[in-house]
């Protein structure tokens, strides 16, 4: 299987999907233990929430699991919250804290699937980024996360619906930033938060560059939005996620249109 699927469009959004994947190798696979293999920190379903929500938009989507390697995470190894439980570019543990290897990877496996995996999704996403700012003179990446909404190793109580990262406005235009924020708090039966536990990964962090015209924003959704329960067998709720592909429609639509009609110039 190909580490990266690309889907391009002709419209100024880019999306990312670098943890719906759940690819892994018979090599590694066969090194994970029985709570490794279940791969239960998977973005489930993301990528099917976000399909045709905008029809000319571009995806980036990783094939292969987070376990195997994290498109997410800095590829020199550096923390994203230095301080906080968090997980690794290559994790040896579970959201919740739990080993999930019978026989970790060495730093030779972890070099290896960096060349293999996290590289050319990287490539790939550079490639659409440029491509689209080309055609546009502005590209805004958004990129499509999701997690259980209760996870006490990483973060206290209960997840709010939205969680819109922007490394405290770092990595996009204001407007942009406005414009995400206040759709969200306008959507009545949900919750939101701005740069709350979760302010960014890496690739929001790096690729964020407005002065260079690529904008970026991470959206962290809390699972309990559109899955039947946050446990295996992670069901895809129809109704649930019908419900909120119309706020995420209007959201994308949004961003389109400010860069459509120019105002970012």
């Amino acid at each position: 299987m190909t580490p990266v699927s690309v889907k391009q469009g002709t419209g100024p959004i880019v999306l990312g999907l670098p943890h719906t994947g759940t690819f892994v190798p018979e090599d590694i696979a066969a090194k994970l233990n029985q709570n490794g293999r279940q791969l239960s920190d998977t973005d489930w379903h993301t990528d099917q929430l976000y399909d045709g929500l905008l029809s000319d938009a571009t995806t980036v989507r990783a094939n292969f699991h987070r376990y195997v390697i994290d498109a997410n995470r800095d590829p020199s190894g550096a923390s994203l919250y230095p301080g906080q439980n968090t997980t690794a570019l290559v994790p040896l543990t579970d959201f919740d804290g739990k080993d999930i290897w019978d026989i970790p990877p060495t730093i030779a496996d972890v070099d290896a699937r960096r060349r293999a995996y996290h590289a050319p999704y990287h490539a790939a996403m550079t490639e659409e980024l440029q491509r689209v700012r080309d055609l546009h003179g502005v590209a805004i990446l958004f990129d499509c996360h999701s997690i259980r909404s209760r996870i006490p190793h990483l973060f206290d109580g209960k997840l709010p619906d939205f969680n819109v990262g922007t490394n405290e406005g770092n990595t996009c235009a204001r407007l942009l930033e406005t414009a995400v924020y206040g759709l969200c708090r306008a959507e009545d039966g949900y919750t939101t938060v701005l740069n709350g536990r979760f302010k960014g990964g890496w690739t929001t962090r790096h690729y964020g560059q407005p002065g260079n015209g690529i904008h970026t924003i991470q959206m962290e959704l809390a699972q309990s939005t559109y899955l039947t329960t946050e446990a295996s067998p992670w069901a895809y709720d129809a109704a649930k996620s019908t419900r909120l592909r119309r706020p995420l429609s209007r959201l994308l639509g949004k961003l389109s249109h400010i860069v459509l009609n120019g105002d970012l110039t």
